[in-house]
């Protein structure tokens, strides 16, 4: 038995005239509430009778009623269209409360610091909301994904993409342990960074040792790279902080991570000089068209916080916007 073909996606605008006819049991009061002329109505259901090749009303100067095959079609269309009419005012009235699941593409790094504690505030501001974070420490595609939104560094976001700013500028920073420092002594340039442990972190995207990033204090763009040199590499940011602190060498990560350890004394900042700012974090989306309201609720609350981080970086917030 062959399956039944496609209904003609042409007839559908007619199908949804038809229903209005048939309920009004009348041409003007179904033009006047579909905003269209009479005669574009009877015309209408002229080409869908004739399209079907049956006769849907009994029309008279006065008086107008459904055939058998009209009946038949208006029962099977009516609770179709109430689902679809259903499907439209909820689609619309999710412009007034922001709902629904909202997918966030982001590094574990971003999450632990700019998303996770901030939950509970997020969830009581918008009830309606689900979340979903996608940890993701590559580049992959939003789109692709399936995701509302990512958060990157300016630095790696995807040509073409609308962004804003969540963080302040950010920096690259050595730290280690006051122990570490007290056994092995303190380094004051990258050179002497070859006389120490360096924990290596190994990028889970190329697979490579992350090189040190520096930048010569006084001349502006003389920057250059270090291969760290030590006894530890780990794929896990989250394990190379935790060997820092146990006093096994000397670390690079992104100041924002750090705050906390810095703040309290437990990791000591090393050769603050050699570090230069570079864009921080981006919350950015594949178009400000139509952009729904979850993703718009999400950017403010962000754009929001973004003071509080900078403050605790003792920074200003950078440029807004980037993209088209």
């Amino acid at each position: 038995m062959s399956a039944p073909s496609p209904i003609n996606p042409a007839l559908l605008p007619q199908l949804a005239w038809f229903a209005h006819i048939a309920h009004h049991r009348s041409f003007t009061k179904a033009a006047v509430e579909m905003g269209v002329s009479r005669p574009a109505l009877s015309q209408s259901l002229k080409t869908l009778e004739k399209q079907l090749g049956v006769r849907l009303l009994h029309r008279t100067t006065r008086d107008m009623s459904l055939t058998e095959e009209g009946q038949r079609l208006f029962d099977a269309l009516r609770p179709s269209l109430s689902t679809i009419e259903t499907a439209v005012r909820d689609l619309r009235a999710s412009h007034d409360a922001p709902s629904g699941l909202l997918r966030i593409n982001t590094a574990r790094l971003t999450a632990k610091t700019l998303i996770e504690p901030h939950l509970p505030e997020f969830f009581a501001r918008y009830p309606e909301l689900r979340i979903e974070l996608v940890m993701d420490d590559g580049l992959s595609s939003i789109v692709a994904d399936g995701c509302d939104a990512g958060i990157r560094l300016g630095e790696r976001l995807a040509e073409g993409m609308i962004a804003v700013p969540v963080t302040p500028m950010l920096e690259m920073v050595v730290v280690a342990s006051p122990a570490y420092l007290a056994r092995h002594g303190t380094p004051t340039t990258p050179a002497e960074l070859a006389a120490h442990e360096c924990l290596g972190y190994r990028q889970t995207g190329s697979g490579g040792v992350y090189a040190w990033e520096f930048s010569t204090p006084g001349q502006p763009g003389h920057d250059f790279e270090v291969e760290p040199r030590g006894r530890y590499v780990t794929n896990d940011d989250e394990g190379m902080l935790r060997a820092a602190l146990q006093g096994l060498g000397v670390m690079q990560h992104i100041d924002l991570s750090l705050q906390p350890m810095l703040a309290d004394g437990r990791l000591v900042r090393l050769m603050p000089a050699w570090s230069a700012p570079f864009p921080g974090f981006y919350l950015y989306v594949p178009s400000r068209e139509q952009m729904p309201p979850r993703v718009r609720a999400l950017m403010e609350f962000l754009i929001e916080k973004r003071e509080g981080v900078a403050k605790a970086l003792g920074r200003t917030v950078q440029a807004p916007a980037t993209g088209s």
